[in-house]
């Protein structure tokens, strides 16, 4: 018995060749094709030398090619590295030299960045082109067009046996820092991922079969994932999907009258995004609109702040869908769940119940007591990564042990509210210490986005002579609008203490974000540098 992903796949390939597994905007594979699809690519692979632990990445927005990549990648016990797409030159030659790719997926539009830095990764040997209408030229560096390699080689599944301890690594975003690897087995990413317990109940699956087994005892439902492949926010719940019958719709870019044209026109079921960034778009879009969204019956969002101004707009839209959100992070996977309901009046981070093997530590790595106020470490024991890749330093440093039992600690800081629930404020390294008194980002961010006149809001720390860092916020306002400081600081002040108001603003067009939604400090500290402020106390 295998817990690993390409098996847990091809069980739902087996038991429901025909159901329809991809729907990619007029394409549309079965089971059973996009599993001979995969199997081409997979063979394309190994006939370039690569087989066990090579490590192929895939630069690609949302599409079939990508979910192929990755399941060519596990089924020749090969490794699939997300490469963020938004990556200039400078950040490509640093993963794909840190990743140790052998070889490269990625669509035409990106020749140029991806030419630019080939020489000096001579070990990237190898690389299948997307066409697209770009127009970039990709035989310079011996590109191999993707249909032209599937089309040359063997669509049957005849592949060595796999193992559970196959390895996965996910790169986490790097917005305030080089990104990392974090290494995994494959069965115990899917446990904490990819549906290898239930989420609610805690139970764990036994038997590789079942989830297959389940899907194909009823009709699938049918996924729109919104955040990018290139992460684990719809990389795991696509995964999911289809090892459970289910049908996915991928669209390449987020945008928010194309999902609703998406979810009327393909009737979804269940669709998947990652906080605010997404959210709040997609509630002012069907407000304007007039989209048939009968078929949908729950949203769930995790990877970053969905705030609950931004909940309840999606809840008085839809009002008959659940809305979940939940926490977890690239070390721990799920974290915790939480259902968003009208009366849900908190400006905090997401609180959420955890799972069964979550739990937050104080200084002296100790579980946190209920109710106590004290804020500390969250961490999940468990099933857990084995590190962080070609980094043994920082791997030594996500690992605790509390009574004898492991646990991983990624940075996120959180507190234990009287109920058990766990509310989670940030990461630690984006905290703000003004004065002594520590501010989470998060916390503000959800409060100022719940003003009239804010669409989008990064909070971060500047400089003060007297307080050591000074709470700050650069803001997006809503179009037409133009937010008076004092009405933006009495709004922070009557929801939050005094010294959680941001004393130095700055206006923008449009906050920049990753394309997974989370906000990117980094931009924030330049915007912050280059511009004068609207308000400076």
């Amino acid at each position: 018995m295998a817990f690993n992903i390409a098996d847990l796949f091809e069980h739902a390939v087996d038991l429901m060749p025909d159901r329809l597994a991809v729907i990619d905007g007029e394409r549309a594979f079965t089971f059973a094709e996009l599993d001979r699809r995969a199997n081409r690519l997979a063979h394309h692979f190994a006939a370039q030398g690569l087989g066990r632990d090579s490590h192929i990445g895939f630069q690609l927005r949302n599409s079939a090619e990508a979910m192929e990549t990755m399941l060519a990648a596990y089924k020749l016990r090969a490794v699939a590295i997300n490469v963020n797409y938004r990556y200039v030159s400078d950040e490509l030659r640093y993963l794909f030299d840190n990743a140790d790719l052998s070889a490269l997926v990625h669509e035409r539009r990106f020749g140029d960045a991806v030419a630019s830095v080939l020489p000096d990764v001579p070990a990237l040997r190898h690389v299948v082109v997307v066409d697209d209408e770009s127009g970039h030229d990709y035989e310079s560096y011996g590109g191999v067009e993707y249909e032209s390699a599937l089309a040359g080689a063997s669509a049957q599944r005849d592949f060595e046996e796999r193992r559970s301890d196959d390895r996965y690594i996910l790169y986490t975003g790097g917005t305030t820092g080089d990104p990392k690897g974090v290494l995994w087995r494959h069965e115990d990413i899917w446990r904490v991922l990819g549906g290898g317990f239930d989420f609610y109940t805690g139970a764990a699956i036994e038997d590789e079969w079942e989830q297959a087994r389940n899907g194909a005892a009823g009709d699938g439902a049918t996924w729109l994932p919104m955040p990018p492949l290139i992460h684990a926010a719809a990389q795991w719940p696509s995964l999911s999907a289809l090892f459970t019958g289910g049908t996915l719709v991928f669209t390449p870019r987020f945008d928010p009258d194309e999902v609703w044209r998406l979810v009327q026109r393909h009737r979804v079921n269940i669709a998947v995004i990652t906080g605010d960034a997404m959210a709040r778009p997609l509630a002012d879009a069907l407000a304007g609109g007039s989209y048939d969204t009968s078929s949908l019956v729950a949203i769930g969002s995790g990877a970053a702040l969905f705030s609950p101004s931004v909940k309840r707009q999606l809840l008085d839209a839809l009002p008959n869908v659940l809305i979940s959100d939940s926490i977890g992070a690239s070390e721990t996977g799920f974290g915790g769940i939480s259902v968003a309901t009208r009366d849900d009046l908190d400006h905090g981070g997401p609180k959420v119940r955890p799972g069964r093997e979550t739990v937050v530590l104080d200084d002296e790595d100790r579980p946190i007591a209920p109710g106590s106020g004290i804020v500390g470490r969250l961490a999940r024991g468990g099933h857990l990564p084995i590190g962080y890749y070609k980094d043994p330093e920082k791997t030594k440093s996500m690992f605790v042990e509390v009574g004898g039992k492991r646990y991983v600690t990624p940075g996120d800081y959180a507190t234990v509210e009287p109920d058990g629930a766990i509310r989670l404020l940030g990461r630690g390294n984006m905290c703000v210490n003004t004065g002594g008194e520590k501010v989470f980002p998060e916390e503000v961010e959800a409060v100022l986005k719940s003003h009239t006149d804010v669409f989008d809001a990064v909070v971060i720390g500047v400089p003060d002579e007297r307080f050591g860092q000074r709470v700050a916020a650069v803001i997006q306002p809503r179009a037409g609008r133009q937010p008076e400081f004092a009405s933006l600081a009495d709004h922070v002040r009557e929801r939050l203490s005094g010294y959680k108001v941001p004393r130095t603003v700055w206006f923008t067009e449009c906050v920049v974000r990753s394309p997974t939604g989370k906000p990117d400090y980094r931009w924030a500290h330049e915007y912050a540098k280059q511009h004068a402020p609207a308000h400076r106390e």
